[in-house]
């Protein structure tokens, strides 16, 4: 399983949201450029970044510090962040982003969402599925912002794009994203039961080396850890030798 560091960029700064919101945000740093270094010195081999911004707005403010990220280091990027249109995905994919991350248009515009993936092929886009847990456990989607609740849940929306043989899937439990309670390792227990092809991605809830490794048992492909690196739960050598192990 890789350990995929995240950096959320906000006004070309790292920063981190509790629970999503844009209200309870703490600032980290002012230079996103050292920070992927820092994380890129873990041995690491993939980067996750979320424009905050652009996920916010639509615009992508932060277009200078990604591309040179991009440029400037060795890991693959994966982005995220207001990648609403076709223009705006081809341009982040013909600029060197590895993977593009595609949330809320993946529920609300799934035709054309599926064009994409056809045209450029399941290894580049990442389909990111945010749920809150119903009070019987049930996983619904929530979208724009983790601000607006369906009634689908996050196997309903898989299937939905198991035809065209979606790959990659990024699913956050939004109850934990930031809070450092623990990742949601049932419900990836039941995505996998259900899609085994997929390589699947956890968001949220990362707080220490043992959590990677229930994850990892649990077969998962990859784990997205922001905060618990930032904040030294997570030291470097725990990381590299995790990688080692993998």
């Amino acid at each position: 399983m890789k350990v995929i560091p995240a950096i959320d960029v906000q006004a070309g700064k790292v920063v981190r949201l509790y629970k999503g919101d844009f209200e309870q945000s703490t600032e980290y740093s002012d230079d996103p450029m050292s920070v992927a270094r820092t994380f890129a010195d873990f041995s690491t081999t993939v980067l996750h970044i979320v424009d905050l911004d652009g996920a916010r707005s639509g615009t992508q403010v932060n277009r200078d510090v990604i591309s040179r990220i991009v440029d400037e280091t060795a890991m693959s990027v994966q982005l995220g962040g207001g990648i609403r249109n076709l223009e705006a995905l081809t341009a982040w994919l013909d600029a060197g982003i590895s993977r593009c991350v595609i949330g809320s248009l993946a529920i609300t515009e799934p035709d054309a969402v599926k064009s994409w993936l056809v045209k450029f092929g399941v290894e580049r886009i990442v389909l990111a599925f945010d749920v809150s847990m119903d009070d019987v456990g049930i996983p619904l989607i929530t979208t724009h912002g983790w601000t607006t609740a369906s009634t689908s849940t996050v196997f309903e929306c898989i299937e939905d794009y198991r035809s065209i043989g979606l790959r990659h899937v990024l699913c956050t439990d939004v109850s934990r994203d930031g809070a450092m309670s623990g990742p949601n390792i049932e419900l990836y227990r039941q995505i996998l039961g259900r899609f085994p092809e997929i390589q699947l991605q956890a968001s949220g809830g990362v707080r220490h080396i043992r959590d990677l490794e229930d994850l990892r048992e649990s077969g998962l492909a990859a784990a997205i850890t922001g905060r618990a690196l930032l904040d030294g739960k997570i030291d470097p050598t725990e990381v590299m030798a995790f990688q080692q192990n993998a």
